[in-house]
């Protein structure tokens, strides 16, 4: 099948047969075409997709999903990294990269659930001026139907077996799904004690603090130091957009440990971006590189920017061991 333009589409299957209807025609059809393929899907549909495909497996790059979709933000780097990379030829010449992306739905909570919906509606966003195509197994069979609903407003497409789609007549506008999310947002953060007021020129106090509390949790090294790299960004732009100072509030609760960073400033005139930090930015430009840094170091971050001036949590996921 030949498209233009970037194509997003939902395939909502009920048996192994109808995953493989929907995702062998179209891997082969990407390969004849000089497509780079990449399959990003279960486990358990690795090896039937690739036996499926028979000696043609060998020109697809197959991921384990339980891999890839680490967190929202992350996994739409990744994406975006791995088209940058495949999107000409050996010759110069563009081409057309094709995923089989599969969301890994299980052991999610409401809020992170919410969160990889939000992430499928801005695909819709990141890639709109690209020729790429993204197809979307659900599992009908294993996913809450919520999920399995929500993928009608967040693709633009549904396929419906081989080299057959249809519009979505449910899909979502992703400015307006975004708003939907972000009303369904946690309202606070747990209670504690743990504040600590900044102004600037209090960057180093702030770190100091940070890295103090993360140690005290037991969290590792690494994890530390992006907490502390994000945290100092947030509150740098803080600092810089919201007045002057603020407060970092410090939580923890079984599965994140929580750094929120508040300000009664007043926003600049022009409000803030569509989409804060969520699409990559233009690696040539001098700036809007900041919330999308804090969004690749988090592992969920939310925002919310009005009059009274902003709010943004980074939230990390506390291993089992702490």
């Amino acid at each position: 099948m030949s498209r233009t333009g970037f194509v997003h589409q939902a395939l909502c299957y009920g048996s192994d047969d109808e995953f493989l209807e929907g995702t062998v025609t179209f891997a082969r059809d990407g390969l004849d075409s000089g497509d780079a393929v990449l399959a990003v899907v279960a486990s358990r549909n690795i090896t039937p997709l690739g036996e499926a495909l028979g000696h043609r497996s060998r020109e697809v790059e197959f991921m384990d999903a339980d891999d890839w979709y680490g967190c929202p933000s992350r996994t739409l780097g990744q994406y975006n990294a791995y088209c940058a990379a495949h999107d000409t030829d050996e010759t110069g010449a563009p081409r057309r990269v094709r995923v089989i992306g599969e969301p890994v739905w299980s052991d999610r909570t409401d809020f992170e659930a919410r969160e990889w919906m939000r992430y499928e509606s801005l695909l819709n966003v990141a890639f709109a001026d690209t020729g790429h195509w993204i197809l979307c197994p659900y599992d009908a069979r294993a996913l809450p139907a919520e999920v399995v609903r929500t993928a009608t407003r967040t693709h633009p497409e549904l396929a419906l077996g081989p080299r057959m789609s249809a519009p979505s007549g449910r899909y979502a506008d992703p400015a307006a799904f975004y708003t939907e999310c972000d009303a369904a947002q946690p309202s606070d953060v747990p209670a504690g004690r743990d504040d600590v007021p900044f102004t600037r020129g209090r960057s180093a106090h702030v770190r100091r603090v940070l890295s103090a509390y993360a140690r005290g949790l037991g969290v590792p090294e690494q994890q530390t130091y992006d907490m502390v790299t994000a945290v100092h960004e947030t509150v740098d732009n803080s600092v810089r957009y919201g007045g002057g100072r603020g407060v970092l509030r410090l939580r923890s609760d079984p599965d994140y440990v929580i750094c929120e960073v508040s300000d009664d400033g007043t926003p600049t005139s022009c409000g803030a971006p569509p989409f804060p930090g969520h699409l990559p930015p233009d690696p040539r430009a001098a700036s809007g590189h900041g919330m999308w840094v804090v969004r690749q170091l988090s592992d969920l971050v939310t925002e919310s920017f009005g009059p009274a001036g902003s709010v943004v949590r980074l939230y990390f996921k506390r291993n089992a061991a702490v």
